[in-house]
């Protein structure tokens, strides 16, 4: 981050900040370099004696790859007696680099740079109009901590985006997995259309929206700026298809199989029983225990047992929900101070219940209302799920961000 002069009447605690989430702050100025190296000094650009000052005579007898090799030597440096076209140079040096630069600027000369830069800032008060038009951001309390707030601000949203995308992709494997074994194993549909349609249109919805609105993680300005990061990345796709999914898918397809063996179908014998289990023609259907069910009470199990499987999502995706608030902190220090998530896990129940229980619903969605003790099936892999999300939360705090575990799970 490039910064003009007039910046010198902000905080010596705004620069620190943003040098603590890895930005870099240079000086560009005009003014003489005496002037600017004091003016550094109070704004704690140079905190050091090593502060190198180039003039703008200095910079014209400089190529292309020496200015290069300066910016990489030296960490804090201020640039005096610049003119228009040098503070250009300078911008595109930076980018050389691979770096992403913003400029702030209030004055005419400024415009090339902020034009130049990947995001030009001008002064909304003692800004000039060309600056202004030129820009992309316009400062309107001529504040450099108003920047830093947007640092914070935009590794936020980032950060919450990832939440809620994390959160609606867990749940695809629970609704195609079944679906897959129905096809692959000829087993009894576990999970209806209709049930999958009122998990990603119903339950998920309010949980999802709501964790927009989660509060910035404390470390979330310490971490280093991001550069290739993909709001979907690889570690993600892992955590969802490889762990946090199959737990869930677990949790259902146990319910599927636990009510199914309630009713004297045992799991052995559920595999290759599809095209005798559809047929209406086929009205003594064996179960594990000798007894024969006709087609009308083999599809009323089949609603029971779909039922379930959409419950034990359900349950999942609460505490789904509840991991997916943080990225890097436990959740047990952030806690659950975000009202409108802890409203929509509560809707989200009362939804699967209304879903579940009330006449003429439950047949719209092929469900079916459920014993009291079928809720709690998918506890333990709900709380197998915190256990692991927190561990996972635990090594990456450990690690800081190094090593393969991050790597692999940190998203």
């Amino acid at each position: 981050m490039l910064v003009n002069v007039a910046s010198k009447h902000q905080v010596r605690s705004a620069i620190q900040r943003v040098r603590e989430a890895g930005v870099r702050v240079m000086m560009v100025t005009g003014d003489h370099p005496g002037t600017a190296r004091a003016v550094a000094e109070e704004v704690g650009i140079a905190t050091t004696d090593k502060c190198h000052v180039i003039t703008g005579t200095e910079l014209r007898n400089m190529t292309p790859d020496l200015l290069y090799l300066m910016l990489e030597k030296h960490y804090e440096i201020v640039f005096a007696r610049t003119s228009p076209t040098q503070k250009l140079q300078i911008v595109e040096a930076c980018q050389r680099q691979g770096s992403i630069v913003a400029v702030t600027g209030d004055g005419v000369n400024d415009a090339p740079a902020l034009r130049r830069a990947d995001i030009g800032i001008s002064m909304g008060i003692t800004g000039s109009q060309v600056s202004k038009q030129t820009a992309d951001i316009i400062l309107m309390d001529d504040n450099f901590a108003t920047i830093v707030t947007g640092i914070e601000e935009g590794r936020k949203i980032f950060d919450n985006l990832k939440k809620s995308v994390c959160y609606i992709l867990i749940s695809n494997v629970p609704e195609v997995i079944p679906v897959l074994m129905f096809i692959l194993f000829s087993i009894p549909l576990p999970l209806g259309v209709m049930t999958i349609l009122c998990v990603d249109l119903g339950t998920d919805m309010w949980p999802a929206v709501s964790l927009s609105h989660e509060k910035a993680e404390q470390d979330i300005m310490d971490r280093p700026p991001r550069k290739s990061d993909s709001l979907v990345s690889a570690s993600m796709l892992r955590l969802v298809y490889g762990h946090l999914g199959l737990i869930e898918f677990a949790a259902g397809i146990y319910a599927y199989f636990i009510v199914m063996a309630e009713h004297g179908f045992y799991p052995r014998q559920l595999f290759g029983i599809r095209e005798r289990w559809d047929n209406e023609a086929v009205s003594d259907v064996e179960d594990s225990l000798g007894q024969e069910w006709t087609y009308g009470k083999r599809k009323e199990l089949e609603r029971v047992c779909q039922a379930a499987f959409f419950v034990a999502i359900v349950i999942t995706q609460m505490m789904n929900g509840i991991i997916c608030k943080t990225r890097y902190n436990s959740i047990f220090q952030v806690g659950m101070k975000n009202r409108i998530l802890n409203i929509g896990l509560v809707v989200e129940i009362i939804v699967a219940a209304a879903v579940c229980y009330t006449p003429g619903v439950n047949n719209f969605f092929r469900t079916y209302p459920l014993k009291l003790r079928w809720w709690f099936l998918a506890v333990p892999f709900s709380a197998l799920m915190l256990a692991f999300d927190e561990f996972r939360k635990y090594c990456i705090r450990k690690e800081k961000f190094n090593g393969w575990f991050n790597k692999l799970l940190f998203y």
